[in-house]
C-alpha cells in the first residue's frame, strides 16, 4: 500500500501504542527506535465482526540498504536530491511483524547514528523502501508532516513541519470525527517519548514531560489521535546544563 488514507490512519493510530526512545551520547552519536504496537483490546473495540476475519502473517527484518543494492536500477533513476534522501535512510533496521494467529502486530525502526541531524523520519521508511522496490514517485512525500532533530550539545530539538496545510486541515477534520464517535471508549492511543541525554536537564518546553530523578531522562505522552489531528502538538524543546 502506498499511503494510508487518513481515517484509517487515525483508525490504526487510536487502536496501538507508539513508542519513540532516543538516547544521545556525550559525543552527539546515539540510537533512536521508534515502535508501534497495536493493543488487541483496543483494536477489537474498533474492528467488531472483521476482528475474527483476520488471516495474515507478516515477520519480515531488512537494512534500509539491502533496497537500495537489490533495486539499484530504479535507485539510479531517481534525481540526485531524491537519492540523497534515501541515502538518509540507509542503515535504518526495520522490523516488521503481523500476526492474525498469534494476535500480534509491531513495527519497530531503528538506528544507530553519528549526529542528531542524521536521524530521519522514521514514519515515511516503508514508503520509500515500497518507492524503490516499485519505482514509485515519492509517496511518502504524500504526508502532511515531516520529523526532524537537532543538537549541539547544549539544546535538543523535535521539530515537527507541516508540510500540506489542505491534508492537515483533512486530518484535523477527521480526528474531531473520530474523538466524538470513540472519545468515550476506553482505547490504548498513546504516543511516548523516552528521551535520555548525556546531561541534566535544566528547561523542557512541554511543562507535561516527566523529568528522571538523576534529571537526564524524560518521558512525555500524548493522545495519537490529538497527534494525527495536530502534530506540531509534540514538538520539543530541551536545554541541557
Amino acid at each position: 500500500m502506498k499511503h494510508l488514507v487518513l481515517l484509517l490512519l487515525i483508525f490504526l493510530f487510536a487502536s496501538c501504542q507508539i513508542t519513540e526512545t532516543l538516547s544521545i551520547n556525550s559525543d552527539g552519536s546515539g540510537t533512536i527506535k521508534l515502535e508501534q504496537f497495536r493493543d488487541e483490546n483496543s483494536y477489537m473495540q474498533l474492528a467488531g465482526e472483521e476482528y475474527s476475519k483476520e488471516n495474515v502473517f507478516q515477520d519480515t527484518t531488512y537494512i534500509f540498504k539491502e533496497y537500495i543494492d537489490k533495486y539499484n536500477e530504479n535507485f539510479t533513476k531517481y534525481t540526485a536530491e531524491e537519492q540523497q534522501l534515501f541515502q538518509k535512510y540507509s542503515n535504518v533496521k526495520v522490523h516488521l511483524k503481523k500476526s492474525s494467529f498469534e494476535k500480534e502486530y509491531k513495527n519497530e525502526f531503528s538506528l544507530q547514528f553519528h549526529k542528531v541531524s542524521e536521524i530521519p523520519d522514521l514514519f515515511k521508511t516503508e514508503n520509500y523502501a515500497s518507492d524503490i522496490q516499485h519505482n514509485y514517485a515519492l509517496t511518502a512525500e504524500n504526508n502532511y508532516f515531516t520529523i526532524g532533530y537537532f543538537f549541539n550539545g547544549k539544546i535538543f530539538k523535535r521539530s515537527v513541519s507541516i508540510i500540506n496545510t489542505s491534508e492537515l486541515e483533512k486530518a484535523k477534520g477527521e480526528s474531531e470525527k473520530f474523538v466524538s464517535k470513540y472519545g468515550s471508549s476506553k482505547l490504548v492511543q498513546n504516543y511516548i517519548l523516552k528521551y535520555h541525554f548525556p546531561f541534566k536537564i535544566k528547561s523542557v518546553s512541554n511543562s507535561n514531560a516527566v523529568v528522571s530523578p538523576d534529571k537526564k531522562s524524560l518521558t512525555l505522552e500524548f493522545l495519537l489521535s490529538d497527534f494525527s489531528g495536530n502534530p506540531a502538538s509534540t514538538n520539543l524543546e530541551v536545554v541541557l546544563e
